[in-house]
């Protein structure tokens, strides 16, 4: 079928549909939006285990901040001490680096919101009226654009009380958080799962739906003879996405690689129920991170976000006279509760960090191969402070960073440096990261291997 007999009478429009026989059937695929009918710019964000072992990484998230002057470490380099509300990280202490004295390059436009964006793409919060939106990708998913399209799940993402979460594909598109865990251990180990050795369970639909891409595919070249070069672009990544789904299916009817560290978790609870108006947040976490670790260890995903809690959230934590957020503002110094809800937070962080490191891999844990970053949008809850913005790595990403330090940043480096570094270390070989003020251009060599 020739190409020019898909314009129609009026050539090439946002109708237009790239068709191909398959069986004597016709079959279609639609085209992204495209500069020459839309009068639009847009780019396509493009990205290009030394131990064996595939890079990962995971980030762990929880709103409302801490309190800068019980969590900052005594101590720098290998001879620090754990600070009070990091104190529950001492079994792991060895596995961990924390990074303090950083700050956000970008305005404060927004409470909390313009921290997150900060915090995770860099970039400037985007503000259209009522609307608020990320500028670009996330940080999870600008290393899963990379380290993600070999697996089943390109990233997932989960939380105890997660509210709609911040892992951004790019301005308005966010990939909500899955507060269930059965309804996530139903996805990740349910229909479509196979356990290495075991025969694949064909879908017998999967090979009539990668035809179809296939015969579709045929003609993208002589299409992108017709168009100029911002338009070539956009249909490069609308192709490439093409691409990767085809990938994802040639997957589910293979075989998966030998991985003796997989097994199947226990299955969850069908629900966690608030009790006496608290939710059930430690539990639920735990159950999280132990199937996500097993997730990880059966290659299932590479990428994984735990949006712990969210930003603004009044959670009635255990022993808590009422809700986070409001604790925050209102509780007069030195604000004990806040300092006793910091601590389960952080609790909860070890959780998954202990989890991650009771996978064994080779001669290591699954947490050595990996990278996990614990971070939230602001330090100081009470003033929505963008300074001494609280980051803890864990994990080392298979040798490219450093662990068992603290390094604190005495000039308030831009926190962007360190997020450079996390997408080096993990796979993301970018030349920066961020824009206008959150652009960090160089990564925090400090704390690289």
């Amino acid at each position: 079928m020739k190409i020019g007999r898909l314009y129609g009478r009026d050539g090439l429009s946002r109708r237009t549909l790239l068709r191909g026989l398959l069986g004597g059937a016709v079959v279609a695929i639609g085209l992204p939006p495209l500069e020459r009918f839309l009068n639009a710019n847009g780019t396509a964000y493009a990205a290009g285990g030394d131990d064996g072992f595939p890079r990962r990484f995971g980030l762990f998230f929880w709103g409302n901040g801490n309190l800068p002057v019980r969590w900052t470490p005594t101590g720098t380099g290998a001879t620090w001490q754990l600070s009070d509300q990091l104190a529950p990280l001492a079994a792991v202490k060895n596995k961990v680096t924390v990074v303090s004295g950083t700050k956000l390059g970008v305005p404060n436009s927004q409470p909390h919101g313009a921290g997150a964006a900060g915090v995770l793409s860099g970039i400037p919060l985007v503000l259209t009226g009522n609307n608020a939106t990320f500028g670009g990708p996330s940080i999870d998913q600008i290393i899963a654009n990379v380290i993600g399209t070999d697996t089943r799940f390109r990233s997932l993402e989960f939380g105890a009380a997660p509210d709609s979460g911040y892992s951004y594909n790019g301005p308005n598109s966010v990939n909500p958080p899955e507060p269930s865990p059965i309804a996530l251990f139903q996805r990740i180990f349910g229909d479509g799962f196979t356990m290495p050795g075991d025969k694949p369970k064909i879908d017998p639909t999967l090979g009539l739906r990668q035809s179809v891409l296939d015969a579709v595919s045929a003609d993208i070249t002589r299409l992108q003879l017709d168009v100029g070069a911002a338009d070539k672009q956009r249909l490069d990544a609308h192709f490439e996405g093409v691409r990767e789904l085809e990938k994802r299916l040639v997957l589910l009817q293979s075989s998966p690689p030998k991985l003796d560290a997989c097994k199947v978790p226990t299955t969850p609870l069908a629900d966690y129920p608030d009790i006496e108006g608290r939710p059930q947040l430690q539990l639920k976490n735990q159950v999280f991170s132990e199937m996500m670790a097993y997730a990880l260890a059966c290659d299932q995903t590479r990428v994984f976000s735990n949006w712990f809690t969210h930003p603004v959230n009044n959670i009635l934590f255990q022993n808590a006279t009422t809700g986070h957020h409001e604790l925050t503002h209102n509780e007069p110094d030195p604000q004990p509760q806040v300092h006793a809800i910091t601590l389960q937070i952080v609790q909860a962080l070890a959780t998954q960090i202990a989890a991650l490191d009771a996978v064994q891999e080779g001669a290591g844990t699954l947490l050595d191969h990996m990278l996990l970053l614990g971070t939230s949008e602001t330090s100081l809850g009470k003033t929505h402070s963008m300074e001494e913005i609280p980051l803890v790595l864990a994990g080392g990403a298979g040798g490219k960073l450093k662990v068992g330090l603290h390094y604190r940043s005495e000039g308030g480096e831009n926190t962007s440096k360190v997020m450079l570094s996390i997408c080096r270390a993990c796979g993301a070989d970018l030349p920066a990261f961020g824009a206008e003020g959150g652009e960090a251009k160089d990564g925090l060599t400090a704390i690289e291997a």
